[in-house]
């Protein structure tokens, strides 16, 4: 186990180059660069910028460098921890990423904790169950929740809110809070607007999980092994525990991998309807503006979770299925 951890250890040094290298690709393809949007920008609001002051821009955030300098100084400075400073809104990246990191997490680490403790005893129900009432009314509301988008129910919930209460969901403070000191107030301000997301990020996000696990627990318990378990007299809630259900959640285990960048990035459009200040609508933002700062610096921290999320995953898998080696 040793060996493979050395392993994949040197073996995430060329993953998060090679990384680095499409990110910065994939911010660079749109035609232009930050400054054509911003110019762009200008001209759609009736003001003009002379080519002096277009050609000072440029010198001074280093766009009039080759694309290959471009990169290579982004990257030797995302390594020494300096983002650079963000064209958009000209502050220190990490001034603006890591501010918003705190409510992010908060609100996915809830939803995600959520997603769990709805997903597996139901998926787990659902299985043992198979075919009855219940089976079926878990079954068609995972189906539903499955196919609409989070963000059409965001909408439909924010306009009943509204029209039952006069209560305006959006934002994560009422307008009275926002600037103010933290207080008991303030948090149960914080509560009543974040309860939305929460619910449709972790209720709804945990039917398509549901569904896995059922199908999981449904594939494990036709197996031989449980069969003869269960003719040896194992009682059926240790059996279940013990065999099927540890098997069944290895899907849970192995998106820990996406769960981590998730608790940053959150739910992007969703946020962006609810008017959360979260960290997906600044990277939509860093996005469109083309701020390479911003946007790869994002997406770097991004990979850089994406990549450890995995490696831990593979770990966590080999302690919690029997049949998986390390080789």
């Amino acid at each position: 186990m040793i060996q493979y951890i050395l392993r994949r250890t040197l073996l995430l040094i060329p993953t998060l180059l090679v990384i680095s290298l499409v990110t910065f690709i994939i911010i660079q393809l749109p035609p232009g660069d930050f400054l054509t949007a911003y110019m762009s920008n200008l001209r759609a609001q009736g003001e003009s910028v002379t080519q002096d002051v277009i050609d000072g821009l440029r010198v001074r955030y280093g766009l009039d460098q080759p694309i290959y300098v471009q990169y290579f100084r982004w990257l030797w400075h995302f390594v020494q921890g300096d983002m650079g400073v963000s064209f958009l809104w000209n502050k220190p990246v990490g001034e603006l990423i890591w501010g918003l990191v705190g409510m992010t997490v908060a609100i996915s680490a809830a939803a995600l904790v959520l997603q769990w403790m709805f997903a597996i005893p139901l998926g787990i129900f659902s299985a043992v169950r198979q075919y009855s009432i219940p089976d079926y009314i878990f079954t068609t509301i995972a189906f539903i929740a499955t196919g609409i988008p989070h963000f059409l129910i965001a909408l439909v919930l924010m306009w009943v809110i509204w029209s039952l209460t006069g209560f305006n969901v959006t934002g994560m403070f009422s307008r009275d809070f926002v600037n103010a000191p933290w207080s008991w107030a303030k948090v149960l301000d914080f509560l009543k607007h974040i309860w939305v997301a929460v619910f449709i990020l972790g209720f709804l996000g945990a039917a398509g999980l549901m569904r896995t696990m059922r199908a999981n627990m449904l594939d494990e318990l036709n197996k031989p092994y449980v069969q003869t378990a269960r003719a040896k007299g194992v009682s059926e809630r240790r059996l279940l525990i013990k065999y099927p259900v540890r098997v069944a959640l290895n899907p849970f285990v192995s998106t820990v991998g996406w769960s981590l960048p998730g608790l940053i990035s959150g739910n992007i459009i969703t946020s962006i309807v609810l008017g959360l200040p979260t960290a997906g609508p600044l990277l939509f933002d860093a996005l469109m503006a083309q701020d390479m700062y911003l946007a790869g610096s994002f997406l770097m921290i991004l990979s850089v979770l994406t990549v450890i999320g995995t490696f831990l995953s593979d770990i966590l898998l080999g302690v919690l299925d029997p049949r998986i080696r390390f080789e």
